[in-house]
């Protein structure tokens, strides 16, 4: 059955899987249709101003009151919340990993997702945490809900189905999804197993970035933006719910399927989104702008302009700056930088860098092209030129990253990683004003 969706991005939304399904005219009658419970989640505090506050109505068969059983505090070892005890301390520098196999063990989204940083502290409402999730078996009768972030799910290899409270949303390698903070959902590889990246988004919800003088249009359209349609499971056999809840995980047992919820209205919903319709802008005459021009979604912070995360994507695109030196230039800076690659080549790292894999340039650490793409960028003929078949990511954060143990100690962290500028070579020539000896 084809998964169908409504557009928009933050609006009011409404729908319902039966006719008639959603009152009419008020949100918690004294007899709900088919004999639902009215129930509204709410994403932001009740006295959010209007244009930030997040909630939505739910018209569900069974409250989430019987949803809490006695719970029992169960282990998720690879799963780390921010600020976390650190053993394995990592040599100060830029950091990269290639990408990590997907394991031959079964394993869920929940029991196969590793964390490689955290940032901030969730307990705070502040900061981040960086992922990698391998999936090989679907959650059928398992559940999840995290109140610490909401998800963004980033799939690099193999697709997935999340079926959530408020509707199903299928997304492959290319597109993301975001499960918003409290709502619960299973996951299932749509073939056979599935690899990417998740963000743990610890502070404000994500939100379309303000485009100031570019205007009213680019970048990140709203109506590319897709959320599910209501649909529910009716379903009464032995469910398992597992919380995730101040960094810890606890689990009860159900009679009954959670995704229980008929028809819901309101603007705190999951959603998707396809990478490959995002609208970049661009230079069209000289030097290479700050990649903040690529920023999809953000997460602001107490400090206007300052983002708790940025979620920047770097897609398909026409170079055509002239006398410049295209790739991103090298710099330090204050921000805390994570990157993923989802398919391609990123242009600024000739080798090394690998669909799967993962970088990390920490606050005030210089970084920059590799040896190689420094020369091929610098010898170059600077004509229009067309990057094509490449997606790669930046989670930009305020806050410093720190690897996890796990990350310490995976097999595929690249030992040699800052070998790629040693061959950056001396130019310097007093003589040669216009650096064209280079």
């Amino acid at each position: 059955m084809p998964h169908e969706y409504m557009t928009g991005f933050g609006n009011e939304l409404a729908t319902e899987a039966l006719p008639g399904a959603l009152p009419r005219g008020q949100n918690s009658p004294q007899h709900c249709p088919y004999g639902l419970y009215a129930e509204q989640i709410s994403g932001t505090a009740f006295t959010a101003p209007r244009a930030s506050n997040a909630r939505s109505w739910l018209y569900r068969i069974r409250p989430s009151v019987q949803h809490m059983r006695r719970f029992t505090r169960v282990d998720v070892p690879e799963w780390k919340t921010a600020p976390q005890p650190i053993d394995k301390v990592l040599p100060l520098g830029p950091l990269r990993w290639s990408p990590a196999p997907i394991p031959n063990e079964a394993v869920t989204f929940v029991s196969g997702l590793r964390t490689m940083t955290t940032a901030g502290n969730a307990d705070l409402r502040v900061g981040m945490a960086a992922h990698l999730y391998f999936v090989t078996e679907a959650m059928t009768d398992d559940y999840f809900m995290d109140a610490d972030g909401e998800l963004m799910i980033l799939p690099q290899s193999g697709g997935l189905v999340i079926a959530t409270e408020l509707g199903e949303l299928a997304v492959e390698p290319c597109e993301i999804a975001v499960v918003p903070r409290g709502i619960k959902f299973k996951i299932a590889p749509e073939n056979g197993s599935s690899r990417g990246y998740v963000c743990e988004n610890y502070g404000n919800r994500l939100e379309l970035p303000e485009l100031g003088p570019i205007g009213a249009n680019g970048l990140a359209s709203p109506r590319d933006f897709e959320t599910p349609v209501a649909a529910y499971e009716d379903k009464e056999v032995p469910c398992r719910l597992t919380v995730k809840w101040g960094g810890s995980f606890h689990t009860t047992e159900i009679d009954h399927s959670p995704l229980d919820v008929v028809a819901w209205h309101g603007n705190y919903a999951p959603y998707k989104y396809d990478l490959r319709a995002f609208s970049p802008i661009g230079s069209v005459l000289i030097d290479h702008p700050d990649p903040s021009i690529y920023t999809v979604l953000t997460s602001p912070s107490a400090e206007r302009g300052i983002a708790n995360v940025d979620f920047v994507v770097f897609s398909d695109r026409w170079l055509v700056a002239e006398h410049s030196f295209r790739p991103p230039w090298y710099h330090m800076n204050c921000m805390s930088e994570l990157m993923g690659l989802i398919t391609g080549r990123y242009d600024a790292k000739q080798e090394g860098f690998l669909p799967g894999g993962l970088s990390l340039h920490n606050a005030l650490l210089p970084h920059g092209p590799d040896a190689a793409a420094f020369e091929k960028a610098t010898s170059a003929d600077l004509r229009p030129e067309k990057l094509e078949g490449s997606i790669a990511f930046m989670l930009e954060s305020r806050y410093p990253h720190h690897p996890t143990d796990y990350a310490a100690t995976l097999p595929t962290l690249q030992a040699d990683y800052i070998a790629c500028w040693q061959h950056l070579e001396r130019h310097f020539d007093p003589a040669d004003r216009n650096g064209t000896g280079i």
